[in-house]
């Protein structure tokens, strides 16, 4: 959403595309009628200030439009003259110069919705905020990728193959599965990707490839310095700070393994408040081992009781959605059964069996700038393929 000023006065509020999906999104999971609420109050030399509801309520002066599937209505400020059509204008009463020496600047041009539920005695209700960040005309575009590999030497010429044609600038690797010291960086430094790199000999294991070297690496996941288990890596590229985890599976839920999962994705959620706070733009990418909805998995009956589908186990990635993130993916894509990973067993590949579990968690900040995001199934029918294949998004 931005809005600006004209030498005429008139104000112009623009709803963004990737915001219109998003409130669509948000919208579509409430009852049938719900639109996205924006009040404005303010105006002259204070600025105009905006608060964001979901609602199914309409009043006679309202002014709507619809966008990308969303439909949003605007509560005029009293001093404003408004017009409903894909963006909503107003003619903003101004104070004389005399009063107003400096024109007001225009609020930061873009705000992502984040949202929120909260109960109210007339039913419940989500609130979509809107989290403002400052323009960067300095910020470039930037493609991200993240793929479980399940074994980067054994890989390693799809990987390379992958990375000429696809060209990302910064790709999250998973399940690489061997030591430092015999991750394969030269190979990799030859095709013109620095590395970070968190291993561990013959299981787990995550990294970081990216065109510029990565600065302020964190290794580990925080909040648990016992856990040896080589699982999250995390650093900044320019203004994005980016993350490549390798979540625990969590089968079998009768074991100490499935306790684990749901500990780590606590974890996992405390990181993420965390890097909220900065409000900067951060991307949490990899193998989440969560299949969000049955509209993610070929067969939600026969997967219901694993630890990728449990009730548990999704509402802990729920969790990570209400704090604030937006999965970018779902953001871009309505359509159900479109899969990241395909056993190796039973055909599933050639069957289109598989699950989508591989997942881009955006700040509001990196949500703002997402232009497109997709499953690049190229990779998986290629000879000694991994079960995974790559996702990417792209950053404007």
């Amino acid at each position: 959403m931005a809005d600006g000023g004209d030498a005429d006065g008139t104000q112009q509020l623009l709803i963004s595309a990737s915001a219109a999906r998003r409130v669509a999104a948000i919208a579509a999971a409430e009852a049938a009628g719900t639109f996205l609420r924006i009040s404005v109050s303010g105006g002259g030399c204070s600025g105009f200030q905006y608060n964001f509801e979901l609602e199914r309520t309409r009043n006679e002066d309202d002014h709507s439009f619809t966008r990308d599937g969303a439909e949003v209505v605007v509560t005029k400020p009293r001093s404003t003259c408004w017009a409903a059509r894909n963006s909503i204008s107003s003619k903003t009463c101004r104070a004389p110069s005399s009063r107003c020496a400096t024109p007001t600047p225009a609020p930061p041009a873009a705000a992502a919705c984040r949202s929120r539920s909260d109960a109210t005695a007339g039913g419940r209700k989500r609130t979509v905020l809107a989290k403002t960040r400052e323009n960067h005309p300095e910020a470039e575009a930037m493609k991200i990728a993240t793929w479980n590999v399940n074994s980067l030497k054994a890989r390693l010429p799809n990987v390379l193959a992958w990375l000429d044609s696809a060209k990302p600038d910064v790709v999250c690797l998973q399940e690489t599965k061997c030591q430092d010291a015999e991750f394969p960086e030269l190979e990799l430094r030859g095709a013109g990707y620095h590395c970070v790199i968190h291993g561990q000999k013959s299981y787990n294991g995550v990294a970081l490839l990216s065109r510029e070297p990565a600065t302020d690496v964190l290794i580990g996941l925080p909040g648990t310095p016992e856990d040896v288990q080589a699982r999250y890596v995390e650093g900044s590229f320019g203004s994005v700070r980016i993350a490549s985890l390798y979540l625990p599976n969590g089968n079998p839920v009768e074991t100490e393994k499935y306790p684990y999962k749901l500990a780590w994705m606590a974890r996992l959620q405390q990181r993420a408040a965390a890097l909220l706070k900065t409000e900067g733009v951060f991307v949490l990418a990899g193998d989440y081992n969560v299949c969000p909805t049955d509209d993610d998995v070929y067969d939600p009956v026969g997967w219901r009781d694993d630890a990728l589908c449990r009730p548990e186990s999704r509402a802990a990635f729920r969790s990570l959605l209400n704090l604030g993130l937006v999965e970018a993916f779902r953001t871009v894509h309505a359509e159900p059964h479109r899969y990241t990973f395909w056993d190796y067993q039973a055909g599933r590949w050639y069957r289109d069996e598989g699950l989508r579990i591989d997942h881009f968690l955006l700040s509001p900040q990196a949500a703002d700038r997402l232009a497109a995001c997709d499953i690049d199934k190229e990779p998986r029918g290629r000879e000694k393929a991994s079960d995974h294949t790559p996702v990417w998004c792209e950053l404007q």
